[in-house]
Protein backbone atom coordinates (compact mmCIF):
# COMPACT_ATOMS: atom_id res chain seq x y z
CA UNK A 1 0.00 0.00 0.00
CA UNK A 2 1.38 3.37 -0.93
CA UNK A 3 0.42 6.46 0.89
CA UNK A 4 0.96 9.40 -1.02
CA UNK A 5 1.65 13.10 -0.50
CA UNK A 6 0.22 16.00 -1.97
CA UNK A 7 2.07 19.22 -1.03
CA UNK A 8 0.01 22.43 -1.02
CA UNK A 9 1.66 24.91 -3.33
CA UNK A 10 -0.19 27.40 -1.36
CA UNK A 11 2.61 27.15 1.33
CA UNK A 12 5.01 27.35 -1.86
CA UNK A 13 7.30 30.14 -3.69
CA UNK A 14 5.08 32.00 -6.07
CA UNK A 15 7.42 33.32 -7.50
CA UNK A 16 9.43 30.15 -8.05
CA UNK A 17 6.66 27.72 -8.30
CA UNK A 18 8.52 25.27 -11.36
CA UNK A 19 11.50 25.22 -8.78
CA UNK A 20 9.60 24.46 -5.49
CA UNK A 21 7.15 21.69 -7.33
CA UNK A 22 10.67 20.89 -8.89
CA UNK A 23 12.01 20.11 -6.08
CA UNK A 24 9.30 17.92 -3.97
CA UNK A 25 8.24 15.70 -7.05
CA UNK A 26 12.16 14.95 -6.90
CA UNK A 27 12.12 14.19 -3.73
CA UNK A 28 8.92 11.67 -3.76
CA UNK A 29 6.01 13.62 -3.93
CA UNK A 30 3.48 11.74 -5.86
CA UNK A 31 0.59 14.76 -5.98
CA UNK A 32 1.08 18.64 -6.10
CA UNK A 33 -1.65 19.85 -4.54
CA UNK A 34 -3.40 22.98 -6.10
CA UNK A 35 -5.57 25.73 -3.97
CA UNK A 36 -8.18 27.82 -6.11
CA UNK A 37 -9.79 30.33 -4.24
CA UNK A 38 -12.41 32.64 -5.45
CA UNK A 39 -12.49 35.18 -2.48
CA UNK A 40 -16.55 34.42 -2.48
CA UNK A 41 -16.72 30.56 -0.98
CA UNK A 42 -13.36 31.22 1.30
CA UNK A 43 -12.05 34.62 2.04
CA UNK A 44 -8.54 34.20 0.45
CA UNK A 45 -8.18 34.54 -3.19
CA UNK A 46 -5.48 32.49 -4.92
CA UNK A 47 -5.15 31.12 -8.54
CA UNK A 48 -7.20 30.37 -11.63
CA UNK A 49 -6.94 28.08 -14.69
CA UNK A 50 -4.44 30.02 -16.11
CA UNK A 51 -1.65 29.07 -13.71
CA UNK A 52 -2.79 25.57 -13.53
CA UNK A 53 -2.25 25.62 -17.29
CA UNK A 54 1.14 26.88 -16.97
CA UNK A 55 1.87 24.26 -14.17
CA UNK A 56 1.09 21.43 -16.45
CA UNK A 57 3.12 22.87 -18.76
CA UNK A 58 6.45 23.04 -16.42
CA UNK A 59 5.32 19.37 -14.50
CA UNK A 60 4.77 15.79 -15.61
CA UNK A 61 3.42 15.57 -11.59
CA UNK A 62 -0.08 15.06 -10.72
CA UNK A 63 -1.95 17.88 -10.25
CA UNK A 64 -4.40 17.19 -7.18
CA UNK A 65 -6.84 20.48 -8.04
CA UNK A 66 -8.90 21.94 -4.96
CA UNK A 67 -11.69 23.88 -5.96
CA UNK A 68 -12.66 26.31 -3.14
CA UNK A 69 -14.83 28.09 -5.08
CA UNK A 70 -19.00 28.94 -5.01
CA UNK A 71 -19.78 28.21 -8.67
CA UNK A 72 -17.76 25.29 -9.71
CA UNK A 73 -20.20 24.74 -12.78
CA UNK A 74 -18.75 27.94 -14.51
CA UNK A 75 -15.32 27.09 -14.25
CA UNK A 76 -15.08 22.80 -14.40
CA UNK A 77 -14.41 23.14 -18.49
CA UNK A 78 -11.49 25.57 -17.76
CA UNK A 79 -9.89 23.25 -15.38
CA UNK A 80 -10.52 20.28 -17.26
CA UNK A 81 -8.51 22.17 -20.53
CA UNK A 82 -6.07 23.25 -18.29
CA UNK A 83 -4.74 20.23 -17.62
CA UNK A 84 -5.95 18.70 -13.93
CA UNK A 85 -5.40 15.79 -13.46
CA UNK A 86 -7.95 15.10 -10.24
CA UNK A 87 -10.39 17.63 -9.67
CA UNK A 88 -11.85 18.23 -6.67
CA UNK A 89 -15.66 20.01 -5.45
CA UNK A 90 -16.92 21.07 -2.64
CA UNK A 91 -20.01 19.19 -1.37
CA UNK A 92 -20.90 22.82 -0.20
CA UNK A 93 -20.13 24.98 -2.94
CA UNK A 94 -22.99 25.37 -5.35
CA UNK A 95 -24.57 23.47 -8.20
CA UNK A 96 -25.73 19.55 -8.17
CA UNK A 97 -22.22 17.57 -6.81
CA UNK A 98 -23.09 14.51 -8.44
CA UNK A 99 -23.60 16.00 -11.77
CA UNK A 100 -20.60 17.89 -11.42
CA UNK A 101 -19.29 15.00 -10.42
CA UNK A 102 -19.77 12.76 -13.44
CA UNK A 103 -18.97 16.10 -16.21
CA UNK A 104 -15.60 15.23 -14.60
CA UNK A 105 -14.96 11.79 -14.89
CA UNK A 106 -16.85 11.63 -18.58
CA UNK A 107 -13.88 14.24 -19.42
CA UNK A 108 -11.10 11.54 -18.46
CA UNK A 109 -10.05 13.51 -15.56
CA UNK A 110 -9.94 11.85 -11.85
CA UNK A 111 -13.25 13.22 -9.73
CA UNK A 112 -13.35 13.69 -5.97
CA UNK A 113 -15.78 15.89 -3.76
CA UNK A 114 -14.38 17.65 -0.30
CA UNK A 115 -16.31 18.51 2.70
CA UNK A 116 -15.69 21.32 5.37
CA UNK A 117 -15.11 20.06 9.20
CA UNK A 118 -18.66 21.18 9.94
CA UNK A 119 -20.30 19.14 7.46
CA UNK A 120 -21.48 15.49 8.04
CA UNK A 121 -19.11 12.55 6.82
CA UNK A 122 -22.05 10.54 6.11
CA UNK A 123 -23.24 13.23 3.20
CA UNK A 124 -19.76 11.16 1.23
CA UNK A 125 -21.32 8.10 1.23
CA UNK A 126 -24.03 8.06 -1.58
CA UNK A 127 -21.23 9.71 -3.84
CA UNK A 128 -18.17 7.30 -3.68
CA UNK A 129 -19.15 5.45 -6.16
CA UNK A 130 -18.79 8.38 -8.46
CA UNK A 131 -15.52 9.58 -6.95
CA UNK A 132 -11.65 8.48 -7.60
CA UNK A 133 -10.80 10.59 -4.77
CA UNK A 134 -12.70 12.24 -1.07
CA UNK A 135 -10.76 14.75 0.81
CA UNK A 136 -11.92 15.86 4.44
CA UNK A 137 -11.05 18.97 5.08
CA UNK A 138 -9.24 19.18 8.41
CA UNK A 139 -9.11 23.07 9.56
CA UNK A 140 -11.07 25.52 7.65
CA UNK A 141 -10.78 25.80 4.21
CA UNK A 142 -9.33 29.47 3.07
CA UNK A 143 -5.71 29.89 4.96
CA UNK A 144 -2.25 27.71 5.26
CA UNK A 145 -0.84 27.22 8.07
CA UNK A 146 -3.77 26.16 10.46
CA UNK A 147 -3.76 23.62 13.35
CA UNK A 148 -5.44 20.25 12.61
CA UNK A 149 -9.02 19.95 14.33
CA UNK A 150 -8.76 16.67 15.81
CA UNK A 151 -12.51 15.78 16.07
CA UNK A 152 -11.94 14.95 12.02
CA UNK A 153 -10.54 12.11 13.14
CA UNK A 154 -13.72 10.32 13.51
CA UNK A 155 -14.74 11.55 10.32
CA UNK A 156 -11.51 9.69 8.77
CA UNK A 157 -11.84 6.54 9.86
CA UNK A 158 -15.52 6.23 9.13
CA UNK A 159 -15.41 7.15 5.50
CA UNK A 160 -12.50 4.44 5.33
CA UNK A 161 -14.89 2.26 6.65
CA UNK A 162 -17.44 3.29 3.86
CA UNK A 163 -14.93 3.00 1.00
CA UNK A 164 -14.06 -0.31 2.11
CA UNK A 165 -17.10 -1.40 2.99
CA UNK A 166 -18.71 -0.88 -0.52
CA UNK A 167 -15.79 -1.86 -2.24
CA UNK A 168 -15.06 1.59 -3.39
CA UNK A 169 -11.52 2.14 -5.46
CA UNK A 170 -11.54 5.53 -3.88
CA UNK A 171 -8.75 7.44 -2.50
CA UNK A 172 -9.01 9.21 1.34
CA UNK A 173 -7.49 12.70 1.49
CA UNK A 174 -6.76 14.93 3.98
CA UNK A 175 -5.60 18.78 3.80
CA UNK A 176 -5.15 21.02 6.98
CA UNK A 177 -2.56 20.55 9.55
CA UNK A 178 -0.69 17.57 8.74
CA UNK A 179 2.66 18.08 10.56
CA UNK A 180 5.46 15.01 10.50
CA UNK A 181 4.13 15.04 14.29
CA UNK A 182 0.87 13.81 13.63
CA UNK A 183 0.93 12.11 10.47
CA UNK A 184 1.55 9.02 11.25
CA UNK A 185 -2.09 8.77 13.53
CA UNK A 186 -3.88 10.22 10.89
CA UNK A 187 -2.44 7.64 8.08
CA UNK A 188 -3.23 5.22 10.67
CA UNK A 189 -6.98 6.24 10.92
CA UNK A 190 -7.44 5.79 7.60
CA UNK A 191 -6.07 8.31 4.84
CA UNK A 192 -3.67 7.71 2.06
CA UNK A 193 -3.37 10.98 0.52
CA UNK A 194 -1.38 13.62 2.96
CA UNK A 195 -2.25 17.57 1.44
CA UNK A 196 1.03 19.69 3.47
CA UNK A 197 1.96 23.10 2.81
CA UNK A 198 4.03 24.76 5.72
CA UNK A 199 5.64 21.45 6.24
CA UNK A 200 6.22 20.70 3.13
CA UNK A 201 7.48 23.84 1.77
CA UNK A 202 8.68 25.88 5.22
CA UNK A 203 12.21 25.20 4.89
CA UNK A 204 14.17 22.06 3.42
CA UNK A 205 11.79 21.18 0.89
CA UNK A 206 13.60 17.82 -0.24
CA UNK A 207 13.86 16.70 3.37
CA UNK A 208 10.62 17.45 4.48
CA UNK A 209 8.80 15.32 1.79
CA UNK A 210 11.67 12.44 2.91
CA UNK A 211 10.77 13.19 6.03
CA UNK A 212 6.86 12.34 5.59
CA UNK A 213 7.77 9.45 3.53
CA UNK A 214 9.31 8.32 6.66
CA UNK A 215 6.35 8.91 8.65
CA UNK A 216 4.07 7.02 6.22
CA UNK A 217 5.54 3.63 7.12
CA UNK A 218 4.88 4.39 10.40
CA UNK A 219 1.18 5.20 9.71
CA UNK A 220 0.93 2.18 7.70
CA UNK A 221 2.48 -0.32 10.78
CA UNK A 222 -0.43 1.34 13.41
CA UNK A 223 -2.80 1.07 10.68
CA UNK A 224 -5.50 -1.83 10.98
CA UNK A 225 -7.57 -0.30 7.51
CA UNK A 226 -4.68 -2.07 5.33
CA UNK A 227 -4.93 -5.50 6.66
Amino acid sequence: MTIKLSPSILSADFANLERDIKIAVDAGAEYVHVDVMDGHFVPNITIGAPVVKALRKATDAVLDVHLMISDPDKYLDDFIKAGSDIITVHYESNGDTLEQLKKIRAAGVKAACVIKPGTPADVLVPLLPYCDMVLIMTVEPGFGGQGFIPECMDKIKFVRKAIQDGGYNCELEIDGGAKLTNTANIVAAGADVIVAGSAVFGGDIAANVKGFHEVFADGVSKANWNK
